[in-house]
């Protein structure tokens, strides 16, 4: 079932995100959208939750209403719908980063040479729509991501992360050490991904930042999971 509740107190995306990430961890819950211009948060639930128990988990500054409170059964196919609507800017991006990755090459093809292209534009462009909420994105990031739940600075600086190696790919610069760290931060990031999935939390994915909400869903894991591939076959090859 969905609720629907009135929260107040949030004045900024970082606001946002707290709540967010605290309510989709109340027992429960499977997934969480809080809109900050409206000031609503919709719950999907097992069963009807208290507003009161709610209230304790969020922080006193944050305030939780029945105002606007509906619960209606969820509908499969509408939901399905709208999380590949939701997914739609992630697969446009990667379709141009693929196709730009092949035009460079068709005339002289070298699989090794447009895979590096598609590494390097993949990670430069993911890490600009980073930039565009980067408190937002660190707060969305922690929710998921082993390393940046121990040491918050982490989600501070992956972004710049993956810029440069992103640039070293594309200027092919240290490209074996590039790989190696490009194959250590996205196993961390997949372990996250990979457990979020197997529990059923539907939260927002944080690879294109927080400027597009995007579900978090198997097309996060297999986006991770083809760098990832791409990575062991340049360390073997």
């Amino acid at each position: 079932m969905v609720q629907n509740l009135r929260v107040e107190g949030m004045t900024c995306t970082s606001c946002k995100a707290k709540v967010e990430a605290i309510l989709a961890e109340v027992d429960g819950v499977h997934h969480v959208s809080v809109d900050l211009e409206k000031e609503e948060a919709h719950l999907e639930t097992d069963e009807l939750l208290s507003v009161e128990a709610l209230q304790k988990e969020l922080p006193q500054k944050y305030k939780i209403s029945e105002k606007i409170q509906e619960v209606e059964l969820s509908n499969d196919s509408s939901e399905e719908k709208s999380k590949i609507s939701q997914l739609k800017p992630l697969l446009l991006i990667l379709t141009y980063i693929t196709i730009t990755s092949l035009l460079l090459h068709y005339e002289n093809w070298d699989l090794k040479e447009c895979m590096l292209d598609f590494m390097g534009l993949f990670l430069t462009v993911f890490s600009f729509f980073k930039f565009l909420d980067l408190k937002g994105f660190k707060n969305s990031f922690e929710m998921y991501d082993p390393l940046a739940k121990v040491f918050p600075v982490y989600g501070w600086i992956y972004p710049f992360i993956e810029s440069v190696l992103g640039l070293m790919f594309l200027l092919r610069f240290k490209v074996d050490i590039a790989v190696w760290i490009t194959l250590f931060v996205l196993s961390i990031t997949t372990i996250g991904v990979t457990k979020t999935l197997l529990d059923k939390k539907q939260i927002r994915c944080a690879c294109l930042g927080t400027a597009l909400k995007l579900p978090m869903t198997e097309a996060t894991f297999i986006e991770n999971a083809i760098m990832i591939l791409m990575a062991i076959f340049m360390l073997i090859s």
